[in-house]
């Protein structure tokens, strides 16, 4: 009796701890269009991220929470263990695999430069000389930095960017090629005034990846195979096809 006493106690304990495992919380900075963004009506966090979490979830047995996390601290709440996983359009670069790990590559990006309609600005070295916007913190601003002759001005979130170009204030606004193709082409607010100028093509492809905290294997494992779920029964096409019209 006393046996089957305890092996029912360390049976509850495993539940109660898989239970406990099976809810990841994603921290995400919904300001992205149409990657991470917030819904005005139910004040969630929609885009082709969320969607692909909840796929994921759904594919791989456990709970998503999305938390909405500005940029500027996302990194640094990782590392504390404010949440378990970053899905907030992150590239993967030698730099951040020094203090975090990534998933799987899960989207291929460029880098897209904005600018106002009818602008001269047509390649990178147009850019000489102009002042360029970027959320800071990303691929976007490290590309700006780059631009021979050029000055970069970060701001905390790249809808502020490309409010600033709008008004004349930039001379073009540089982020990931799906952001820049929804503002300019897209936006209602926008698509008559800005335009996609062109896409930096880098040296080597730069790819987005859920980040986990360093040497968590456990998240990091749980996270690929839901990815490689979704990928694996079409559900990515799906949700490609919904935010971007094919793939």
């Amino acid at each position: 009796m006393f046996r089957k006493l305890i092996l029912t106690l360390v049976a509850l304990l495993m539940l109660t701890g898989s239970a406990y495992a099976k809810t990841l919380v994603f921290a995400s900075d919904c300001t992205w269009p149409p990657m991470e963004m917030t819904d005005e009506a139910s004040k969630q966090c929609v885009g082709f991220g969320p969607d692909l979490v909840n796929a994921m979830a759904k594919a791989g047995g456990f709970e998503a929470k999305i938390q909405n996390t500005a940029w500027d601290g996302i990194f640094a709440g990782l590392a504390a263990g404010k949440y378990n996983v970053i899905s907030s359009s992150v590239s993967i670069t030698d730099e951040r695999k020094n203090a975090m790990d990534f998933s799987d590559p899960y989207f291929e990006v460029k880098q897209g430069v904005v600018v106002k309609e009818g602008s001269a600005i047509k390649t990178e070295a147009d850019l000489k000389g102009k002042t360029v916007g970027a959320q800071i913190g990303t691929t976007g601003f490290f590309a700006a930095k780059k631009v021979a002759g050029a000055t970069a001005k970060s701001y905390d979130e790249v809808g502020l960017a490309i409010a600033d170009l709008d008004a004349g204030r930039l001379d073009a606004v540089i982020c990931d090629d799906a952001v820049a193709a929804d503002y300019a082409l897209t936006n209602p607010d926008y698509a008559k005034t800005l335009a996609l100028g062109f896409l930096i093509v880098p040296e080597s492809p730069e790819y987005l990846g859920f980040a986990v905290q360093k040497g968590d294997a456990e998240t990091l494992k749980a996270v690929n195979a839901a990815l490689a779920k979704v990928k694996a029964s079409g559900e990515y096409d799906k949700i490609f096809a919904k935010w971007f019209g094919g793939k």
